[in-house]
């Protein structure tokens, strides 16, 4: 998905396409992935959705002298990564148990943004251990409970299951700064799993004007057995905390503005969190082991709705996030180069009659650089760079 560090923008076609803004709104039933709070259907609601995820991810380096210079300098003058467009899905319903309760289930993701430098003849692969990339995948599957505590104020609770699988190939270099050498790299796929909790609250303060907040938490993930020399905390990678609260109002009964902010707070997990600099006192794969130095990041997200007519509703949406990498953790995020910081966007729903339509979301991430030393080779300087584009659509049917 388009990336704040490697967590999207948004949940949810309607909220996609006003750059994730809509804490405090429900649009649909996909919203409870935002704000378990948000889970308002009347009847039975089912929406399910599909995206098409583009990233471009390259990086460069620059020319040094080998002989004059020594330390680990990478080869070549970079690469672009391979693997462009990724499908992403998306999958909600929910149900009225009565006035008060609602009931349902969200599923949703992260991925799309996996690295793949290829190796070939005359080219050893950036760290020289051939074709280099990481991949990861993860998928949240959430159970979703909603009160209507009064007529102003609504709640939600929602556990979390998380699934996760990475790979890593090409990094057998670092095997020798590593506490497990042999579970480095080019192990094939690992799955981990854990669970985690969400909760929120939507209260509207008058007529036109509603408040919401959501809170989930950090996740403790099993290990990746067959990455424990790689990851600190022998094979960690745990999920962070987030919260985001935000803003509705309405204008008049076409337009709506909603503004959002949201902190996502990387520094929890080690081997996110830890600095490359740690590899000169601590193992790879140890409790202290470098990781890719990644800083919390806060978002803001700024969303417009305009009910155009009965039948259509056009959405837009401009976020922005200091993005999470220090100029000194270059080398490692070359693997995972989460570097986007400003997201714009556009959306659409199509009532197709009283109980379907189909929503529709578009974004653009305009490319960002981060520049820094090699930290094994301090001559060289490396830049990462990264563009995003995507499309999504999805249906919601009412029963």
């Amino acid at each position: 998905m388009a990336t704040n560090g490697y967590f999207t923008h948004g949940y949810g076609m309607t909220h996609k396409g006003m750059a994730g803004a809509g804490v405090a709104v429900s649009n649909d039933v996909m919203s409870a992935a935002n704000n378990p709070a948000a889970l308002a259907v009347k009847g039975t609601q089912f929406s399910t959705g599909l995206d098409l995820f583009s990233p471009s991810r390259e990086y460069r380096v620059s020319d040094v002298d080998f002989f004059a210079e020594g330390g680990f300098y990478l080869p070549g003058s970079g690469q672009k990564s391979e693997n462009d467009y990724f499908l992403i899905p998306e999958f909600a319903v929910g149900y009225d148990l009565n006035d008060q309760w609602n009931l349902g289930l969200t599923v949703y993701a992260n991925g799309g943004m996996n690295t793949e430098y290829a190796a070939n003849e005359g080219n050893p692969g950036t760290f020289y251990a051939g074709t280099t990339g990481v991949d990861l995948k993860q998928v949240f599957i959430s159970p979703t409970a909603s009160y209507q505590v009064s007529d102003s104020t609504r709640v939600g609770f929602a556990p979390v299951f998380v699934v996760q699988q990475f790979e890593a190939t090409g990094v057998a270099s670092f095997a020798g700064f590593s506490s497990a050498p042999a579970s480095v790299s080019n192990n094939g796929s690992d799955t981990s799993t854990g669970i985690g909790f969400q909760l929120g609250i939507q209260h509207q303060v008058s007529p036109g004007l509603d408040l919401g907040a959501s809170y989930r938490s950090s996740v403790s993930m099993s290990e990746f057995d067959k990455y424990q020399g790689l990851f600190a905390e022998q094979g960690g990678f745990d999920l962070p905390s987030s919260y985001q609260v935000g803003v509705a109002y309405q204008i008049n009964s076409q337009h709506q503005i909603l503004l959002d902010w949201q902190r996502i707070n990387y520094s929890e997990v080690a081997s996110v969190a830890n600095p490359m600099s740690n590899i000169m006192a601590a193992l790879l794969g140890a409790d202290n082991g470098a990781g890719f130095g990644w800083q919390d990041m806060k978002i803001v997200k700024l969303g417009y709705q305009w009910q155009r007519t009965p039948e259509q509703a056009l959405r837009a949406g401009l976020s922005y996030g200091e993005q999470p990498i220090p100029n000194s953790e270059v080398l490692f995020n070359i693997l995972a180069p989460g570097v986007q910081e400003w997201h714009v966007t556009a959306g659409l729903t199509q009532n197709l009659s009283d109980d379907v339509a189909i929503n529709f979301a578009a974004f653009y991430s305009p490319e960002k650089n981060v520049s820094g030393s090699n930290f094994l080779a301090p001559n060289q300087q490396v830049e990462l760079s990264m563009s995003q584009f995507g499309f999504g659509a999805s249906i919601t049917w009412q029963l």
